[in-house]
């Protein structure tokens, strides 16, 4: 069975996002699973945009890299710049992917305007999960 890796910075929201997405649309033909270069926690928001899509990410745990799932993975998508370029080396045999996504909890403003770019992001990673599930 592939496994994918889903990793960003904080493990907290693009990662979480498409590990949540992955396991909707990816399904029982793949070990999913996400993590950071440090866990930060799983950001509300992204708990609440996912839950609009009908998944629920609130059980999940922010986690930091494991090197053993890391060097077993089929696919290492990366989610940020800074994941991209401090993941530890992959064997050549470890597909890499990266997805420049800007991170949600950075944005600024009313409630209103963080969650709406927390949703554009969502709606992002669930077009690029939905396309590399098409295409593998």
């Amino acid at each position: 069975m592939p496994q994918i890796y889903f990793l960003c910075t904080g493990n907290s929201c693009r990662s979480q996002m498409a590990e949540g997405f992955a396991r909707e649309i990816m399904g029982a033909d793949w070990q999913i699973a996400s993590a950071g270069i440090e866990a930060q926690g799983v950001n509300p928001r992204a708990i609440q945009v996912m839950a609009e899509k009908g998944i629920d990410i609130s059980h999940n745990r922010s986690k930091q890299i494991d090197m053993d799932y890391l060097l077993s993975s089929d696919v290492v998508v990366t989610l940020c710049g800074d994941a991209r370029d401090r993941c530890p080396v992959t064997p050549p045999s470890v597909r890499r992917v990266h997805w420049p996504l800007p991170d949600p909890a950075q944005a600024t403003g009313s409630d209103a305007e963080v969650l709406a770019v927390f949703r554009q992001v969502r709606d992002e990673i669930e077009r690029r999960v939905r396309t590399f599930a098409e295409n593998w």
